[in-house]
């Protein structure tokens, strides 16, 4: 059953959906989440229970394959607003320098305002310090938007209450941290649920004018907070947390470059972090996911409330994945699967519902797409693809664009991961330090490194060849 009308034109054998001259242009609701991985019902990890997201999915198309170009926060959120990669941008940390290297370019959000749209956001799009930026303006971009809104709530706002792990770590920062809390609470008491509530709210103001919305929530990244029955749903009892004998065996392959930022304290990246202790963060960790996911629920219920559901281009996505104890490693910033890959959603009028697609994508697909779908004229510079070809037609479309993940921890510590249908590839300052090779048709947990098996000596070199053009990182990044 169709839940949007049609305001769609045939072109070339798929539905074109961008509006005639003079007609209604379709509003945009940009919903991201920070740190969330793939663990969720909505991509068949039934454990996590995220039925919001499953509602978006069933209206749009799922994208199982899609990656960020690098996973974290700061460089992955400017590419994605920008359609550029972190070596285009020269920005590859947490600084706040994206104007300052590119004072010229147009953002995603700058461009819907150069068309007419009211651009909005509330919350964590650009990077912020997560919590210490919480109720500020962070590292945000001016230009993108015609508002911008910074609630603050109690996760924020009572961090004393949160318990911290790991040796020495009960008087340190919680940007980085094994820490949760789980208060007797409303959603809107949390800073989350004020961005939804204020999302909702603008909704309501701007529906008879063409808007770019973007809500943007700052769970589950760390500190896991979120009111006690999210908690509740996840019974301590049925969480797992992988052997650590199997997952030390899991790394022995690995190039040291790989694990450098995980290996002084592994396992669990602090020192003295306990396996039940990993466990209680891992629940807290699902627990955001599903507080997250029925903030996504209020909105959605929203635009139907309002008729805007009729009208809107609905996307939500995340900044990169996140470990969860996996090969005994926890957060991001790895070129292993589960660190570059997350959650993203499509759903368009007039395009395909309720369909998946296992092609590979990228986070910086986005600008192009929106841009596409909307009838804009985009920057000629972006670096990404429209994906209207998948949304259109997931099953049968052509799509042969692989998906590329950079690493960069110091000019002597770096790396590029491609991600073709079958494959994914990695090598440390070009193969110099090492280099990975992963089967994910019959190994998707990445276990078995086939980079030193001399049958797949001419697929390195094929694959080499194909990421050698992305590797871009400009000299003073270089040793």
């Amino acid at each position: 059953m169709m839940f949007r009308s049609l305001f769609c034109l045939v072109v070339t054998g798929f539905l074109y959906l961008s509006p005639a001259s003079g007609e209604e242009k379709y509003n945009v609701l940009f919903i991201a989440a920070d740190d969330m991985n793939n663990d969720l019902s909505a991509f068949g990890y039934d454990q996590v229970k995220t039925p919001n997201l499953e509602r978006l999915a069933s209206m749009g198309v799922r994208f199982d394959r899609a990656y960020c170009q690098q996973p974290l926060c700061g460089p992955s959120r400017a590419s994605l607003m920008t359609g550029l990669r972190p070596d285009t941008l020269d920005l590859h940390t947490l600084k706040h320098e994206l104007r300052e290297r590119n004072p010229d370019l147009v953002t995603l959000g700058q461009l819907f305002r150069r068309n007419g749209y009211f651009s909005a956001r509330a919350g964590k799009i650009y990077h912020y310090g997560n919590p210490s930026m919480i109720g500020t303006d962070g590292n945000d971009d001016p230009e993108t938007w015609d508002e911008r809104y910074n609630p603050q709530g109690i996760d924020s706002l009572q961090e004393e209450n949160i318990i911290r792990y790991g040796k020495g770590r009960q008087d340190k920062g919680l940007g980085i941290s094994m820490a949760w809390w789980d208060p007797v609470s409303e959603d809107g008491e949390h800073t989350d649920g004020m961005v939804a509530t204020k999302i909702i709210e603008l909704m309501k103001e701007k529906k008879d004018e063409p808007f770019f919305l973007a809500a943007g929530f700052f769970n589950p990244h760390c500190p896991y907070v979120a009111p006690k029955r999210y908690f509740d749903m996840y019974p301590l009892d049925e969480i797992t947390i992988p052997d650590l004998d199997e997952a030390k065996a899991d790394l022995l392959d690995v190039p040291p470059m790989a694990m450098q930022r995980d290996i002084k304290h592994w396992p669990y990246y602090f020192e003295d972090v306990t396996v039940e202790e990993a466990r209680r963060c891992k629940q807290a960790y699902y627990a955001c996911n599903s507080f997250v996911d029925a903030q996504v629920g209020r909105l959605l219920d929203a635009l139907e409330e309002t008729g805007l559901i009729e009208n809107t281009i609905i996307v939500f996505w995340s900044d990169h994945g996140y470990f969860l104890g996996e090969k005994g490693l926890w957060y991001k910033r790895k070129a292993f699967e589960r660190s570059a890959k997350m959650p993203m959603i499509i759903a368009a009028p007039g395009l395909a519902e309720g369909a998946s697609t296992m092609k590979p994508v990228e986070l910086l697909d986005l600008y192009p797409t929106l841009a596409d779908l909307c009838g804009l004229t985009a920057p000629e510079n972006l670096e990404g693809a429209s994906l209207r070809p998948l949304l259109s037609d997931p099953d049968n479309a052509k799509w042969e664009k692989p998906a590329v993940t950079q690493i960069w921890h110091s000019p002597e510590a770096w790396g590029y991961s491609i991600r073709t249908d079958r494959w994914r590839y990695t090598e440390w300052l070009e193969g110099e330090a090492g280099r990975e090779l992963y089967d994910h048709e019959n190994d998707p947990e990445e276990i078995t490194n086939l980079a030193s098996d001399e049958s797949k000596a001419d697929l390195i070199k094929q694959l080499s060849a194909q990421l050698k053009p992305f590797v871009g990182l400009p000299p003073h990044k270089r040793n």
